[in-house]
């Protein structure tokens, strides 16, 4: 008689991510967008005003008066604004204010090329970017052109570096 040993069922370990990123909301991420937006017309304000007295431009909400060339150099500073700052830190303003920072999907730190395709959605097609994504990718958080060029928007968190204890006294 021989005694058979019951071969060990295989055990599957469940892969443990190296690094976790948190998704930013989608109040965040409006809320990063305004501040964005508000700063980028206080600053096109500015410049209209200097330039008033040779060329006179419509104020954005005076929809009575827009021109065709205003319309577009305004929506061009946006895009050049998000693709420098997001392609130099992958913060815009609003974004660092709001502690979010976008990223490819591994969470590496993305290029000018990315930023610009990224870019295009927010400061052309906006609200088809948003409702495409809502509608049709829901739960992931990503609106088209994050689909596109395969970034994530995530939460950062303001921490000391590795290896530094900031000590904080009582006020």
């Amino acid at each position: 008689m021989s005694e058979e040993t019951p071969s060990p069922e295989p055990v599957s370990i469940p892969a443990v991510p190296e690094r976790t990123l948190y998704l930013g909301k989608w109040s965040t991420r409006f809320w990063a967008w305004l501040i964005d937006f508000v700063l980028v017309i206080l600053f096109l304000n500015i410049v209209r005003g200097i330039f008033d007295p040779f060329w006179k431009l419509p104020l954005m909400w005076d929809y009575s008066n827009w021109e065709f060339f205003a319309l577009w150099f305004e929506t061009l500073f946006f895009f050049a604004y998000w693709t420098v700052m997001e392609g130099f830190r992958g913060q815009s303003i609003g974004k660092m204010v709001m502690n979010l920072r976008v990223v490819n999907r591994d969470g590496t730190k993305i290029n000018y090329t990315t930023a610009a395709i990224e870019s295009i959605g927010k400061a052309f097609l906006l609200p088809f970017d948003c409702l495409i994504g809502w509608l049709g990718m829901p739960a992931t958080k990503l609106r088209v052109f994050n689909r596109i060029s395969n970034t994530i928007v995530i939460m950062t968190d303001y921490r000391e570096p590795a290896g530094i204890l900031y000590v904080k006294e009582k006020e």
